[in-house]
């Protein structure tokens, strides 16, 4: 008798991945790496399987789950976030273009669109009102005329850093909510399952961009007095260092 697929992705998962009492790792977290050596590949970013291995009742239970659950959220999330951001004049749209700006270096506006999940036309319109507020910048590279791409500012760059200053996970409702599974199990929820869903709709590029900025956030910032503020170059570091030894 044939093996189901998820009992080789299993097999394999464990082979690279340590799976703790708490964390449960999804298969689908892996289709990336059995996907070939099981002959199933990925079309659209989900799973081509031969075989319908769900019912449609169980299929419907599921994606109204997430969708009522997502609502519920969102609703939290857009409070909080629009709390947060109310003081320095942005919305929503605006500040995750100064986000992912921040975290590209410089993107084009396509590049703005697929990572910050909004239209070409949504992109473009909220980037020239943060190039009006003095914000962004634009401009065109040499070897593509076509593409526009936006770079944040002296001021750009400064505002984020504030708002990065006056973070306040007090104020925030779903950090409020996840905190009583940080003391059960003393992290908080690593959200795989919810990380794997999103890699299968909108793929590899997407999530790449989305660690790649937490581990910018990581490695660029630190906690002082209670705030978040950026990491001083290390050079800066260095010679502050050098002076208070030779004091």
């Amino acid at each position: 008798m044939r093996q189901a697929p998820y009992v080789y992705y299993y097999e394999y998962a464990k082979k690279i991945i340590k799976i703790n009492t708490f964390v449960f790792i999804p298969f689908c977290f892996i289709d990336i790496i059995g996907s070939k050596k099981y002959g199933e590949g990925r079309v659209g970013g989900t799973m081509k399987t031969t075989e319908q291995h769900y019912s449609i009742k169980e299929a419907m239970l599921f994606s109204q789950r997430i969708a009522q659950l997502s609502k519920a959220l969102w609703k939290s999330i857009e409070k909080d976030w629009q709390r947060w951001i109310k003081p320095f004049d942005l919305n929503i749209n605006e500040h995750h273009i100064l986000w992912i700006a921040y975290h590209f270096k410089g993107a084009s506006i396509s590049e703005i669109a697929k990572f910050g999940v909004m239209h070409v036309s949504t992109a473009f319109n909220f980037s020239k009102k943060l190039e009006e507020k003095g914000l962004l910048s634009f401009s065109k590279k040499q070897d593509d005329k076509r593409n526009t791409y936006i770079e944040l500012t002296e001021k750009g760059e400064e505002v984020l850093m504030r708002l990065m200053e006056t973070y306040d996970p007090t104020k925030n409702a779903v950090f409020n909510g996840a905190l009583p599974l940080r003391e059960l199990y003393g992290k908080f929820p690593e959200i795989l399952e919810m990380m794997c869903i999103v890699r299968n709709i909108y793929g590899d590029d997407f999530m790449e961009i989305f660690e790649r900025a937490f581990e910018n956030i990581k490695e660029d910032f630190i906690e002082q007095d209670g705030k978040l503020v950026k990491r001083k170059p290390k050079t800066e570091e260095h010679e502050k260092e050098l002076a208070s030894q030779a004091n």
